[in-house]
């Protein structure tokens, strides 16, 4: 029997460069679809999740974000500094032991409107910078190309991913990318969270809901020229850079039949089967599988795809799997189920579940059921590239951050998921926790919902001093790494 992890095992936190960075327009940067994401100082609680669950971006707002260059309204383009900061971050994660760093890169500081004949040198200098920091203090790269975020120029002008024009123009993208920054790198992901499209579709597609006519039909062509885009990627890679891994990435959504009723059983399969498999099945087998047939007639799209698509996507398989974690759901087929938030959806409550603080479903056994499952549908090594905890930290009159509830939910997950590789022979590369450091929350925009190991004296407001404090989490997941996670306690 196998037993604890490899010796080379990668340990490590991620981020993305549109809650992190700050830096709005520094350096050439261009204007990013996260950089409008909207944020009123004064919302409750009740009022943000309000907000994110029943519109998150709508056209007006759109509009008036491209007119407004204030920060005041718009939390992405304050993040935590890390742009002017990165480097006493990044010894920070040195000092917690960290093996590897996932961030994205920004597409609008590489190109600032997307289609740009040459890159912006400076953004290139400050990714070169930054690798070379992280690589000088023994920590790995992995670097996410599209975290939701592009130049707002291509949805302004081109439609976004609607068009396929924006296929080459992401290429030309990544290609850049893997000749400026392929020396610094050591893992590569093209496309953040694959699924995002679909449940998310500002963040993952960049579209806006009271703007089209057919949604899903708009949704599924922008994920076909994504699929393409990511293929293409995936092949360039192998020719510029050999032996280079680059993988691919979905939110996976855990889930279960809420009763033995034969119309739950075929709900939750088809719930995996359109959440989960359809983006993983194409990025590792490189067809569209049969039943997405059956969903594209029920909802009556019609994907236009070119005569080369086919050949395109069969030519660029990714290496590994990787995903993101949080909670589980489950399927049913009855209307009236209570709802209770998640990452990118409102899910079906399991009443055998509790939930964090802003309404998601604890299950580290779901992250051992999907971690089987991956790893017998395809056979390829895998990569959790997010798990965490979002809640709101408070310091306590010494000057700290006991968060015993974050390290009791890393805790069951990580012993979860030894366990499994254990039991079951995975091949897990590594682990990356969402995320090392307090940065905007994805969803809500807020800065209350904290995941990092490091407190950032940062709020809502964009009120704060920026000051790094280690939570007790921080010396925890230290003692982890050093002990290859055999040490939870």
């Amino acid at each position: 029997m196998k037993t604890g992890f490899n010796k080379d095992f990668l340990w490590g936190g991620a981020i993305s460069c549109s809650q992190a960075d700050g830096g709005f327009l520094d350096g050439g940067k261009g204007i990013s679809t996260q950089d409008l994401r909207y944020l009123d100082p004064s919302w409750n609680r009740e009022q943000v999740e309000e907000k994110h669950h029943k519109c998150p971006f709508s056209k007006a707002e759109f509009e008036q974000a491209l007119k407004d260059m204030d920060v005041t309204y718009y939390p992405n383009r304050r993040g935590i500094d890390f742009y002017h900061q990165y480097k006493q971050d990044i010894d920070l994660f040195h000092k917690m032991g960290m093996k590897i760093f996932r961030t994205s890169i920004c597409w609008s500081r590489i190109f600032p409107n997307g289609d740009d004949l040459m890159p912006n040198q400076e953004g290139l200098n400050y990714y070169k910078d930054m690798f070379a920091e992280c690589h000088k203090k023994g920590i790995k790269v992995f670097a996410t190309i599209l975290h939701y975020d592009i130049p707002v120029n291509l949805v302004l002008k081109y439609g976004g991913w609607k068009n396929r024009q924006t296929i080459q123009f992401y290429v030309h993208y990544a290609e850049t990318l893997f000749k400026e920054l392929g020396d610094l790198v050591d893992y590569w992901l093209p496309f953040n969270e694959f699924n995002a499209g679909r449940f998310a579709p500002w963040d993952g597609v960049c579209l806006i809901q009271d703007e089209e006519e057919n949604m899903n039909q708009a949704i599924f062509q922008c994920l076909h020229h994504q699929l393409i885009a990511n293929a293409m990627t995936v092949k360039l890679c192998h020719e510029m850079l050999p032996g280079v891994m680059i993988g691919g990435m979905i939110a996976r959504f855990e889930t279960y039949p809420a009763t033995c009723r034969p119309e739950d059983a075929l709900q939750a399969l088809q719930d995996e089967q359109y959440g989960n498999w359809f983006y993983t099945d194409v990025m590792v087998r490189g067809e569209y599988p049969q039943y997405m047939e059956r969903y594209f007639d029920m909802f009556d799209i019609h994907i236009n795809m070119d005569i080369k698509d086919s050949e395109i996507l069969k030519s660029g398989l990714v290496d590994f799997l990787s995903f993101s974690y949080y909670f589980s759901q489950v399927s049913t087929s009855d209307q009236t189920w209570e709802k209770t938030a998640g990452n990118l959806i409102m899910a079906n409550k399991n009443p055998y579940l509790n939930t964090s603080e802003w309404g998601w479903q604890i299950d580290p056994q779901g992250l051992s059921f999907l971690m089987k499952e991956l790893y017998e549908r395809y056979e390829k090594p895998l990569f959790i590239v997010e798990n965490g905890l979002g809640y709101d930290d408070q310091l306590t009159e010494d000057g700290c951050i006991h968060d015993d509830y974050r390290i009791d939910y890393l805790r069951q997950h990580l012993d979860m998921m030894k366990k499994t590789v254990e039991a079951e022979h995975i091949d897990l590369m590594g682990y990356t926790a969402w995320g090392p450091i307090d940065i905007v929350s994805a969803g809500t925009g807020e800065m209350k919902k904290r995941y990092g190991f490091i407190y950032v004296d940062k709020d809502n407001q964009g009120n704060g001093t920026l000051k790094r404090i280690k939570k007790d989490s921080y010396y925890w997941y230290q003692k982890v790494i050093a002990t290859n996670g055999e040490d939870l306690s």
